[in-house]
């Protein structure tokens, strides 16, 4: 067998011909000088080599337009210091005496060497940092002092993509849509106000998961709640088989009248936390085993055995569990009409309640924002960063499909 032969790497004097700049960059190295950043030996080093490009820049356009017999000649040299992602760049362009020149690797008016810089800042900001924290961070890996008014001009760039996202066109049908809210700190007039974050979390005709919108309101309601299902109607919404909710007043209401046709699935984790709320640490495990037994029957019928059962144990103590559960029966019962698989989606809230702890992964630390702006954007950038976690297809597909189709007939079919 034939042996490749390894290819010569350069030598240093190939790579630096300049024989005092090869000494003085060795001599460095050695000293344990900074490789990148401020002062930094790259950074020494890409400077010299940009100032260098743009002196051939000019030195071939002069070229050209002699060539074309036209009368043009250098006129000293400007300065300004540019963005890198091996540091800052003391760079000097030089200048024609028409003006006429425009250089092509830094423009006249560009500060950033085309390093991804603005990429950097949206990165670390959707991973939860603050302006300042983003700024420090700039500062410490790369040697380069970012003003926070041009780290927020970087990051409200995508306030065009998020007004265009959250105006787009949704998909006719969505089986299951995801209804919950999340709680924000948010500086307004001085004061520090709760926010909440309506959200919802569909999946399509074809099994993928996707965000459906953010919304911002001062508290959590079912009339908002109302207003967000009326804007996912305006956007193509037409039909929903289950809305998963958590238990808050009025829920099922607005969703009937927005649309009449869907089925309301209240969250049973929900309802087994509220329930149990005052019953004693003793008592815990074995109410909840009780309660386990009625969600888990086979059907209605076995569910509210098990719920009279539990009745006839537990009234003396806690009759206000029964009470609860009797009066939410109907929302809390939907789930029992299918077979196990749509019933493990539909039982709970929690995927939507997975897509916040990625959001609250990387805003736990954060206080209060300094506006509603601020805490839109971070969110959303955390969401499109973190897409491999929630933007994912639910296995095994097929099957659900199948029951879909023996339960809603054409109502789906002609969506698929």
């Amino acid at each position: 067998m034939e042996k490749t032969k390894r290819k010569k790497s350069p030598r240093l004097e190939e790579l630096l011909p300049d024989e005092k700049k090869r000494t003085e960059i060795v001599s460095r190295l050695y000293q344990g000088d900074p490789i990148v950043g401020k002062d930094g030996i790259f950074t020494d080093m890409l400077q010299a080599l940009v100032n260098a490009a743009l002196e051939g820049e000019m030195d071939n356009y002069l070229k050209e337009t002699k060539a074309s017999s036209k009368d043009n000649r250098r006129n000293g040299h400007t300065h300004k210091t540019v963005t890198s992602s091996a540091g800052p760049l003391e760079i000097y362009p030089p200048r024609d005496r028409t003006g006429e020149h425009e250089p092509i690797l830094i423009k006249k008016w560009e500060r950033d060497l085309g390093t991804g810089m603005d990429d950097i800042i949206i990165s670390l900001y959707a991973r939860g940092h603050s302006v300042e924290d983003v700024r420090y961070q700039l500062r410490e890996l790369y040697g380069v002092d970012i003003s926070t008014g041009a780290i927020s001009a970087v990051t409200d760039r995508v306030l065009t993509e998020i007004i265009n996202w959250q105006q787009r066109s949704l998909s006719p049908c969505y089986p299951i849509i995801y209804l919950d809210a999340i709680h924000y700190k948010v500086r307004e007039n001085g004061m520090i106000i709760g926010k909440a974050i309506y959200t919802t979390y569909g999946i399509n005709v074809d099994g993928q998961r996707e965000v459906l919108g953010l919304y911002l309101s001062e508290t959590e309601g079912s009339r908002q709640w109302g207003l967000i299902l009326e804007d996912l109607k305006k956007r193509g919404v037409e039909d929903v088989f289950f809305f998963c909710v958590d238990g808050l007043n009025g829920f099922k209401e607005v969703i009937e009248e927005v649309f009449p046709l869907s089925i309301t699935q209240r969250c049973i984790v929900h309802m087994i936390r509220t329930s149990t709320r005052f019953v004693s640490s003793k008592d815990i495990k074995a109410v909840c085993s009780d309660l386990r037994k009625i969600y888990t029957s086979s059907d209605r019928e076995q569910a509210a055995l098990a719920l009279t059962a539990f009745g006839t144990r537990w009234d003396g103590k806690y009759q206000e569990i029964r009470q609860k559960w009797e009066a939410n029966w109907e929302e809390l019962m939907a789930f029992m009409d299918y077979k196990k698989d749509i019933r493990r989606m539909i039982y709970t809230t929690n995927p939507v309640e997975a897509l916040h702890r990625i959001m609250r992964k990387v805003t736990k630390s954060k206080g209060a924002w300094s506006n509603d702006k601020g805490l839109i954007k971070q969110l959303y950038l955390t969401l499109m960063y973190n897409q491999k976690s929630w933007n994912t297809k639910i296995p095994d597909w097929k099957l659900i499909q199948k029951e879909l189709l023996d339960k809603f007939k054409s109502r789906y079919e002609k969506y698929i």
